[in-house]
């Protein structure tokens, strides 16, 4: 299989295992895992923060920091596109007693000017406007890279308003090595960020979540009650520090290729649109005279082809660790057959 599903489906690579055999381990819970420490530490100082703590995923990072964040009844601005929109089983209501105010950004991100907008009167009648949260790239727009300024601006009027700021960073570092800037910026006003370890970076299981030491020690509370520590987490945080070491720079290896995919789709006259690429994600309209989004996944998948779908009309590309030239060169002979006549 030529699977370009997603970059979470990537495998930890033989060198990455090894790291494990010599991982020194201790009890998480009592900071006592040296590896896991160095993560942390690692991370922390990459996105400028204080602390950090290792989670199992970036979905618990994310509503771990909306549980900190919030109090129930409370209500998060984000795009309407996010994951913890459409991914997270509604955990923001359920977890956290959480409202959510989505916006229409512009593939995927959103102004200041929205966020005004947004922010709900001061009155017993409404939820309070609490927290805003963005997605650094924005997955279902196509991998789409916040600029800095836009960050600023939109971190600006939330923290003039009293709300707090959270970067679900995914995929953060597919965007500091597109646009050459330090994830530290990226993160520098907000409240809470993380990344993960398990997309592009090819480790098995986890993601950092970083902060204030105050904002930390909230969230270890809510790791303690929502499935409590790992133990001697220093064999996934091992293949972690070695996904950091190893797996960065290469990113933009899987940025050019799906930039060649891209600009091959675009080319297919069955094709109506492709979201413009800016780092791993395709996602691409087919034409009306074109197969629907599922029946061209079905299509595809019958030849050892694997993407994934958006609506009836979409469907999107990931490139990652786990896919090189020759896959791409299979998954472009494959579209064409079905997409370009």
């Amino acid at each position: 299989m030529h699977n370009f599903y997603s970059d979470t489906q990537t495998k930890p690579t033989r060198a990455m295992k090894a790291t494990v055999m010599d991982a020194e381990v201790g009890d998480e819970q009592r900071f006592d895992d040296p590896t896991t420490i160095r993560l942390e530490r690692r991370v922390a100082d990459l996105l400028g923060k204080e602390a950090a703590v290792f989670l199992p995923s970036g979905s618990m990072c994310n509503e771990i920091s909306i549980k900190v964040h919030t109090d129930p009844s409370d209500e998060v601005i984000c795009d309407r596109s996010s994951h913890l929109i459409g991914f997270e089983s509604g955990g923001p209501a359920m977890l956290s007693g959480a409202m959510v105010y989505a916006l229409d950004g512009d593939r995927g991100r959103f102004s200041g000017e929205q966020v005004t907008d947004a922010i709900r009167p001061v009155t017993r009648y409404m939820p309070r406007s609490r927290l805003v949260s963005i997605e650094q790239t924005a997955n279902l727009a196509g991998g789409s890279i916040w600029p800095v300024e836009l960050i600023d601006e939109v971190a600006e009027v939330a923290h003039q308003a009293g709300l707090a700021t959270h970067m679900d960073g995914a995929r953060l570092l597919n965007a500091v090595v597109a646009a050459g800037v330090p994830a530290a910026r990226f993160a520098r006003d907000m409240d809470s960020v993380w990344i993960d370890l398990t997309k592009g970076l090819g480790a098995p299981v986890g993601a950092v979540l970083a902060g204030s030491e105050e904002f930390i020690d909230r969230a270890w509370r809510w790791k303690q009650q929502w499935g409590g520590a790992m133990r001697q987490s220093g064999v996934l945080a091992a293949m972690g520090l070695y996904a950091l070491d190893h797996h960065v720079e290469r990113l933009a290896e899987d940025h050019a290729r799906a930039t060649r995919i891209g600009e091959a789709l675009a080319g297919m006259s069955l094709v109506e649109e492709v979201l413009p690429v800016e780092t791993n994600i395709v996602v691409f309209h087919i034409a009306a005279a074109g197969p629907s989004g599922p029946r061209l996944l079905e299509l595809a998948a019958e030849v050892g082809v694997a993407m994934s779908g958006r609506d009836q009309r979409s469907c999107r590309i990931v490139t990652h660790l786990d896919v090189d030239d020759h896959d791409v060169d299979v998954l472009l002979e494959v579209l064409a057959s079905f997409l370009d006549r």
